[in-house]
């Protein structure tokens, strides 16, 4: 491994974190495994809607249209809300308890919390099974001749509203005890993201109200049809999207430091005002999202334009400290060459194998991500497969792969098991990724050509490109791939939950203090080159999509639906 010195941490060590999941009350385990056994489910339904869904885009699958538009519902409600935000909720309260030492503040009102989540998934699975479509943004123009489903498809998302609001109060509780029994000054890096987290959990809460109310209330009586759902829809769902990407930058802090031992070079500080620029930065760029409002002016236009370039500013900037601050700790080990530092880390744990893949997951995501969001190109390829194709990198690459890695850890020391298998588990990222790939390159290359994003059967009869079915087919493929490799880190993730019986096979982490150089005397440029070199792929695929969209005689026109 270079010359870099690695200690492998015994068998029985265990870090800050797991020693403290391992003591939290009895009833705090039974609530977050209860929360956590809910999140994998939805993440299990989702994933068998969505293989659905893109095997049937590839040919590969006949439904009635119907039933082709439900199975697509069922997978976005699943996926998108159930799975991301059940997880969220489980997340923040585990690493709150643990921030904490002496478990859970406020128990009953988390316990609330989670009873509200789960009636939500319950409803919005079952009118997502049985009632009209409405795909899982919820608009209610797909049934204005049916309120019953606008209705009962509002209250789900409106009792997993107030479930998170409950959750995310009990977290902010639970972060501050420390300091209200006087056992702390200030927040830790750690404990200030847990309460800016929670904070915005609680924001989105409120932007879904504001987005289903109206819905429920129509389907009542009581209330004017809600025109304006898109608009709102387009508020939510920028909180959403990033919301998410917030908890995984947490997640990476948290899981750094228990696979390594190597906290932040640049001080708690750093670290506290990169979590905050989350509220700085995300709310006043959710312009962007409404460059398919055909009344939108040209100024706000421009001015969407220009706070899109700063959407990413939080999240790369954690990325850049979490990778110069293990740098410079392997570099002061004595690591060399300008990758070799990177040899010393515990790939061999399935946690850093599936956060090192959502980096990589990221890096491609964000790129073609700041393509869409230009004005001029977001309503030529809004409405194509553009979107799902590099979506799917942060959905599946970099937030599911992330939050599967958290559970890696936790779960063993909630449960007292161990992680189930984890050198078959470990390999799994890597495959997931080569699956994204194919899904996103064909998908990307698809919506580029005018592919539309939620017409099952692109062959119109004969009449589309040669070339449309084939990039199906591609993507059928590659989702099969990834679908496969990630069932088999979900299935290893539940053995886990479900196992109480400690295994021989144990996931290495290493054990990096600082060398004898000093963490300070190490370079550390991969971070910052990193950076560097992401933003200018995302001006160079800018580019190469704009001429080649305006190459093809086929123009895809956005229809007002965004994302």
């Amino acid at each position: 491994m270079d010359s870099i010195s690695t200690s492998f941490v015994p068998v029985g060590f265990r870090s800050r974190l797991t020693a403290r999941v391992a003591a939290l009350p009895g009833a705090d385990k039974a609530l977050l495994t209860l929360l956590f056994g809910a999140a994998l489910l939805a993440l299990v339904l989702g994933l068998v809607g969505g293989l659905g869904t893109a095997l049937a885009r590839a040919g590969a699958l006949a439904f009635f249209p119907d039933d082709a538009y439900r199975l697509l519902t069922l997978h976005g409600v699943s996926v998108f809300f159930y799975w991301l935000y059940l997880i969220q909720a489980a997340l923040l309260l585990v690493l709150a308890a643990a921030e904490n030492g002496q478990g859970l503040a406020l128990r009953p009102l988390a316990r609330l919390g989670a009873a509200l989540m789960l009636a939500g998934f319950g409803v919005s699975e079952w009118i997502s099974a049985t009632g009209t479509p409405l795909l899982y943004d919820g608009s209610p123009e797909l049934a204005a001749d049916d309120p019953r489903s606008v209705g009962v498809f509002a209250l789900g998302y409106l009792l997993l509203s107030a479930g998170l609001v409950a959750s995310a109060i009990s977290g902010i509780a639970t972060v501050l005890q420390p300091r209200l029994r006087g056992e702390a000054d200030e927040f830790t890096s750690i404990g200030f993201a847990l309460f800016a987290w929670a904070g915005f959990l609680v924001v989105s809460a409120i932007a879904a109200t504001n987005a289903f109310l109206p819905g429920l209330l129509w389907s009542l009586g009581t209330g004017p049809f809600p025109a304006d759902h898109g608009t709102e829809w387009h508020i939510l769902f920028h909180n959403l999207h990033y919301l998410p990407l917030m908890a995984t930058v947490l997640v990476w802090y948290v899981l750094s430091e228990h696979l390594t031992g190597v906290k932040s070079i640049h001080g708690a500080r750093l670290s506290k005002i990169v979590f905050a620029a989350y509220l700085v930065f995300v709310p006043p760029t959710s312009l962007y999202h409404m460059f398919l409002e055909p009344n939108l002016s040209e100024s706000v236009r421009v001015v969407g334009s220009l706070l899109s370039l700063f959407v990413s500013v939080p999240t790369l900037a954690a990325f850049a400290i979490i990778v110069s601050s293990l740098e410079a700790s392997a570099r002061a080990r004595g690591a060399t060459g300008f990758f070799g530092w990177m040899k010393g880390l515990p790939w061999r744990n399935p946690a850093m194998a599936n956060m090192g893949w959502a980096v990589v997951n990221m890096m491609l995501g964000i790129t073609f991500a700041f393509v869409l969001i230009q004005e001029k190109l977001a309503p030529m390829l809004s409405d194509t497969f553009f979107v799902p194709g590099y979506f799917h990198f942060f959905a599946v690459g970099v937030l599911t792969q992330t939050f599967l890695a958290a559970l890696m850890v936790i779960l063993p020391a909630l449960g007292g098991g161990t992680l189930w298998r984890p050198e078959l588990l470990r390999r799994m990222p890597a495959i997931v990724t080569i699956g994204l790939l194919i899904f996103g390159a064909a998908g990307i290359a698809a919506g580029v050509m005018g592919v539309p994003r939620r017409v099952f059967d692109v062959s119109y009869g004969g009449m589309a490109p040669a070339a449309w079915p084939m990039l199906m087919a591609l993507v059928g493929l590659g989702a099969t791939v990834f679908a496969i490799a990630l069932s088999i880190s979900v299935y290893g993730v539940v053995r886990t939950l479900l196992s109480l019986r400690p295994s021989r096979e144990q996931a290495p982490v290493v054990d990096w203090q600082t060398g004898s150089r000093g963490v300070g005397a190490a370079p550390a440029w991969t971070g910052p080159l990193s950076v560097a070199a992401l933003v200018a792929a995302m001006y160079v695929f800018t580019i190469v999509a704009f001429q080649l969209i305006q190459s093809l005689p086929i123009i895809a026109i956005g229809g007002g639906h965004g994302h």
